[in-house]
């Protein structure tokens, strides 16, 4: 079943795929030990919450070709050939994708969230991502170019730009004590006029929104420099997605299905962002 699944997978989604074996290793909990299971096979339908998050769950709505892709996506059809059911999506918003758990409108919500201990309260996580920080600046400014690490911009004749109120403005404050900083208010996701204007020598930005930014603007340069800033661990937050309270054999049984899906989940994040970068 695997090996058919992720032959179809993907021609799907243009992955590089590898031999595997054809039986998987998680094997689905009998009858009787999961109510949660054994409710899903009963209904013939796996319900996942859906709300767009590139590049973990990206929504095609072009009307042409498949209508979701991403890692979650991939990963939420490996649940459903595994449990031998059909997946059927729910639209969610940002107010309603944790409470329709409790609810019982949902199995599971696979639009991606960012555990917080405010989450953690009242769902469980299934984790196969993480989000982080970079830091970006001018190729041409030595104020930026000479620092080899993200620590050699914690210097006083630095200054860092950040979106006031944005969620990076904390961290900026934190992480580049010794450094000037430089709050601004602007429509852009970024402070990218700062650093083209030189007010400021480098601003954060998301890892996923990296690649675009650089291949618009070539005269920018980017830390951590390792796999172009996708392996940092600045800001590094889990991401996942989530079930309700009270499902521990649900949930060893997903996270054990996902972390064998490690690798086909982790290419499709790639693409994914990669995608995202053509100009």
């Amino acid at each position: 079943m695997r090996t058919s699944f992720l032959i179809a997978t993907c021609l799907s989604f243009a992955l590089n795929c590898f031999a595997v074996s054809n039986s998987w290793a998680a094997e689905v909990p009998a009858a009787g030990k999961s109510p949660r299971i054994d409710a899903i096979r009963k209904s013939g339908v796996l319900r996942v919450a859906v709300l767009h998050n590139m590049p973990w769950l990206v929504e095609n709505t072009s009307g042409k070709g498949a209508k979701w892709s991403g890692p979650a996506w991939l990963l939420a059809n490996a649940f459903a050939k595994q449990l031998g059911v059909r997946l059927q999506e729910v639209a969610v918003s940002h107010e309603t994708k944790i409470p329709v758990l409790a609810a019982n409108q949902v199995d599971i919500a696979i639009t991606p969230l960012a555990e917080s201990p405010e989450r953690l309260k009242v769902v469980d996580f299934v984790h196969y991502s993480n989000t982080s920080v970079c830091v970006f600046g001018l190729k041409s400014n030595p104020k930026f170019s000479k620092a080899k690490t993200v620590d050699d911009l914690n210097s006083a004749d630095v200054t860092i730009a950040f979106l006031l109120g944005a969620v990076e403005e904390t961290w900026v404050k934190g992480r580049f004590n010794k450094a000037k900083h430089r709050g601004v208010i602007t429509s852009s996701v970024i402070p990218i006029d700062d650093i083209m204007s030189g007010r400021a020598d480098a601003a954060p930005i998301n890892r996923v929104q990296w690649p675009a930014l650089q291949a618009k603007l070539s005269v920018l340069a980017i830390l951590p420099t390792e796999n172009n800033c996708q392996d940092s661990k600045e800001k590094s937050q889990p991401i996942g997605m989530a079930i309700d309270k009270g499902q521990d054999v649900f949930r060893t049984w997903l996270e054990a299905t996902t972390s064998e899906l490690s690798k086909e989940a982790q290419a499709e994040e790639a693409r994914v962002i990669k995608a995202s970068g053509t100009p």
